[in-house]
């Protein structure tokens, strides 16, 4: 696990953060790829492809903060990444990426904040409003044989996000999964909910 210090109102790496992490890491393609993280936070887990041996990584957000953090954290581990600020796909409106990999705001919320440091967690009703954005939009910047890699909570229906990437022209799958108690914001909204599993999900393109 590398060095990561968030910058003061930058949400700070949690497990789920770490599983997506070690997936990136363990990626056949990795090496020599374009990759593009989405909604980069802390950076954790650009850090960790491009110390996987990613030929490039490209991070977005919506935070300035985020990417100032992002970048410091790469230089703390003795990587590059190339931020890019704005909303997902945006700012890389053009390009094409061999690795997409997010792990969106998934808290079920009645609105997605256009401020603040709760745009980390809010994901609009169900949790679902960024999952949906990224799985309709992703397949316009991969190249073939491309692979996205999104954490997914089991709040969220991974069903409808399986379906999602396959109306994408995507073959979906779960390729990781992780058992926990529910974290504070998590429980704040679900107080009877006592256990949370996490996936990570693939979309290959066809």
């Amino acid at each position: 696990m590398h060095i990561i210090t968030p910058l003061p109102g930058v949400f700070r790496p949690r497990s789920d953060t770490w599983l997506l992490a070690d997936v990136v890491r363990q990626q056949d393609g990795l090496r020599d790829a374009e990759v593009l993280e989405l909604g980069t936070g802390s950076g954790a887990i650009a850090v960790s492809a491009a110390k996987g041996g990613a030929r490039r990584v490209t991070v977005v957000d919506v935070s300035r903060r985020a990417l100032a953090t992002a970048w410091l954290n790469a230089r703390i581990n003795g990587v590059r990444v190339v931020p890019r600020h704005g909303d997902l796909f945006a700012p890389v409106s053009e390009q094409r990426f061999d690795i997409v990999v997010s792990n969106p705001p998934y808290l079920p919320s009645g609105r997605i904040p256009t401020r603040g440091a709760s745009r980390a967690w809010e994901g609009g009703a169900g949790g679902r409003s960024i999952l949906e954005r990224i799985c309709s939009d992703v397949s316009q910047h991969l190249n073939p044989g491309g692979t996205v890699l999104l954490v997914h909570s089991s709040v969220n229906d991974v069903s409808r996000t399986l379906e999602a990437l396959e109306d994408a022209g995507l073959r979906g799958d779960v390729i990781a999964r992780e058992r926990g108690s529910v974290g504070p914001l998590l429980a704040e909204r679900m107080p009877d909910l006592e256990e949370e599993e996490i996936y990570v999900v693939r979309g290959r393109l066809r």
